[in-house]
């Protein structure tokens, strides 16, 4: 079995790789395992900061790192909050204060305006020096609707609204979410370079 460590402590992250990567004859571990610190995630994009992420676990570890990035991009905000999706009403924001800030800012902003989408980028290094990572990327369009509806999900999902389905991702079930979402499509990618063989 080959091993591989996650760029992440996430439980659900690592639940939802580890099942995928099974198939393909490896063993993922959490960075957290190996005591690896948290990375500075100083890129200004998903791409970067999922290299650094990677980087910084093989670098740790001496094993190949697979991390992934993601935030959500609205066009009324010049494709904010993005990078800072997690942070984006401070560095300990939770979901709700994150919420907060976006429907502020959003209030003023006629609802076909309201366009945006989530980003996914999942990189894998073959090790810490790699110059050619393996990069998927998923994206999912959307709206962002001012009211929040829907208890699943987590993150800016209850305002995330899909009007091909009239519905909030929040108010879709796990496996629906999964098999549309932009992490749905990044993993896809990956598994499609899984069974080519990565070289």
């Amino acid at each position: 079995m080959n091993q591989l460590v996650l760029a992440s402590g996430n439980a659900g992250k690592l639940r939802e790789l580890s099942a995928l990567l099974k198939d393909f004859g490896y063993e993922l571990h959490p960075q957290s395992a190996f005591q690896v610190p948290e990375a500075k995630e100083t890129g200004t994009t998903f791409v970067e900061n999922a290299i650094i992420k990677a980087r910084n676990a093989a670098e740790h570890t001496g094993l190949a790192a697979l991390a992934d990035d993601s935030g959500i991009e609205v066009d009324a905000l010049q494709g904010a909050p993005g990078v800072y999706s997690a942070r984006f009403a401070g560095v300990d924001a939770n979901d709700q204060a994150n919420n907060a800030l976006l429907v502020k800012k959003l209030t003023t902003v006629p609802a076909e305006l309201r366009t945006a989408r989530y980003r996914a980028v999942i990189v894998l290094l073959r090790h810490s020096a790699d110059p050619s990572p393996v990069i998927c990327e998923g994206s999912w369009e959307g709206m962002i609707q001012l009211e929040p509806s829907g208890e699943g999900g987590f993150g800016y999902d209850p305002l995330f609204f899909l009007p091909t389905l009239n519905c909030t991702s929040a108010e879709l079930s796990a496996e629906e979410k999964n098999r549309l979402s932009h992490r749905g499509q990044a993993l896809q990618q990956l598994k499609e370079r899984l069974s080519r063989g990565i070289k």
